[in-house]
């Protein structure tokens, strides 16, 4: 009897981490723009979760800059 197994492979993931904290300004002045900042990118992961855990262990920066993380705006990049 012959078995055969199959590994599903699964294909890790890449997000991009962006929040509305923080301050970012027009070249003009005059001119007030809402608009995000990038964080981070995140690579080879298998979830939104994953991606804020690596995020934020290899960016110490983020948590002493007291960014907060329930307001991370997380996308999935294809």
């Amino acid at each position: 009897m012959l078995v055969v197994v199959i590994i599903k492979k699964f294909k890790m993931k890449k997000f991009i981490i962006l929040t509305p904290e923080g301050q970012t300004i027009a070249p003009n002045i005059n001119y007030e723009v809402e608009n995000l900042q990038v964080l981070g990118i995140v690579e080879n992961v298998n979830n939104k979760d994953e991606a804020i855990i690596k995020l934020l262990k290899e960016n110490d920066w983020i948590i002493d800059a007291e960014f907060n993380v329930t307001e991370f705006i997380i996308y999935e990049l294809l």
